[in-house]
C-alpha cells in the first residue's frame, strides 16, 4: 500500500519500491519482536514457529529485528526528520502492541493509531507534504484500523475464549463484536465516500474504491460465521482496505 501511494503521489517507480521496501522491513522488525514475546506460548504449536521448533535463537531473533530496523530507517529515499520519525513511530506503535496491547481489549488501538501512517508515510516520503484530502483520510484510516483490529479479535475468538486471553472480541462477544467492527468500518466507507464524491474523483478512482468496498462487505458477512470463516474475514477485509485506501488517495487528491 505505502509503494502504491507514493506512485499516486507522483513519486516514481523507484523512490515507490523504496518506501515499500523500507516499510517491508519496518514489519519485519515488528514481526520478529511479536515471535519473541510470544515464543513461550507458541511451544507445542502446529504448525511450529521458528522459535520455538528450534529452527531461530532468541539472540538471532532479537539480531533480524535490530537489522531490520535499521534497514528500514535507512533506505527511504528523502532520509530526514520527517520520514525518521514516521519510521520510529511505526516502530514505537508495533512495539505497543506486541509488548503491552496484544491479548487485551485494548488490542485495537495500535491499530487505530498505526494504520493511518501508512499512507501519511507513502506520501510524505514521496513529495515531502501532505494534501489537504488528508484531513479526511487520515480519520478514515483511524475507523478502519479499529475495525481491522476487531476483525483481527475475532478470527482468534475460539482460541482466546479457551485460553482466557482477554480481547476486544472476548470482551464484547461474537454478535456485538461483528457489530462493532462493522459500524467502523461502515463509518469508515461513508466518510470516504462522501470525501470522494466532494473532490470529484475520476472514474478510474471510483472502480479501485469500489472494488475495495465490495471486498469488504464479503468480509463483513464472512465474519458471520464460525472460526475458520472469522478468519477468513479479517483476511478479506484487511485485503478491501488497502484496495479501496488506494482508490481513496487517488481520488480524494486529483492533480497530485
Amino acid at each position: 500500500m505505502v509503494g502504491a501511494v507514493a506512485l499516486v503521489a507522483g513519486g516514481g517507480v523507484i523512490v515507490a519500491a523504496q518506501l515499500a521496501a523500507a516499510m517491508m522491513f519496518l514489519q519485519f522488525a515488528i514481526g520478529a519482536v511479536n515471535d519473541i514475546v510470544d515464543a513461550p506460548a507458541d511451544s507445542g504449536r502446529v504448525p511450529p514457529k521458528p522459535i520455538p521448533a528450534g529452527l531461530v535463537t532468541m539472540g538471532e531473533a532479537r539480531g533480524i529485528a535490530a537489522l531490520s530496523a535499521a534497514m528500514g530507517l535507512a533506505i527511504p529515499p528523502q532520509v530526514g526528520l520527517v520520514t525518521l520519525v514516521l519510521g520510529l513511530l511505526v516502530l514505537a506503535v508495533g512495539a505497543a502492541y506486541d509488548l503491552f496491547a496484544k491479548g487485551t481489549p485494548w488490542s485495537w488501538l495500535p491499530f487505530a493509531v498505526g494504520i493511518p501512517i501508512l499512507p501519511v508515510y507513502g506520501w510524505l516520503g514521496a513529495t515531502g507534504s501532505l494534501p489537504p484530502s488528508f484531513a479526511i483520510l487520515i480519520p478514515m484510516a483511524m475507523l478502519a484500523g479499529a475495525a481491522l483490529a476487531v476483525a483481527n479479535a475475532r478470527a482468534d475468538l475460539a482460541a482466546d475464549l479457551a485460553s482466557g486471553t482477554q480481547s476486544v472480541a472476548t470482551r464484547l462477544g461474537a454478535e456485538r463484536s461483528w457489530w462493532a467492527g462493522t459500524a467502523l468500518m461502515s463509518a469508515a466507507v461513508g466518510l470516504g465516500l462522501v470525501g470522494l464524491v466532494g473532490a470529484r474523483g475520476d472514474t478510474a478512482s471510483w472502480v479501485v474504491v469500489m472494488a475495495g468496498v465490495g471486498l469488504l462487505a464479503v468480509g463483513l458477512a464472512l465474519g458471520l460465521g464460525e472460526r475458520e470463516s472469522r478468519r477468513r474475514a479479517w483476511e478479506v477485509q484487511a485485503v478491501g482496505a488497502a484496495i479501496a485506501a488506494i482508490g481513496w488517495v487517488w481520488g480524494m487528491t486529483p492533480g497530485a
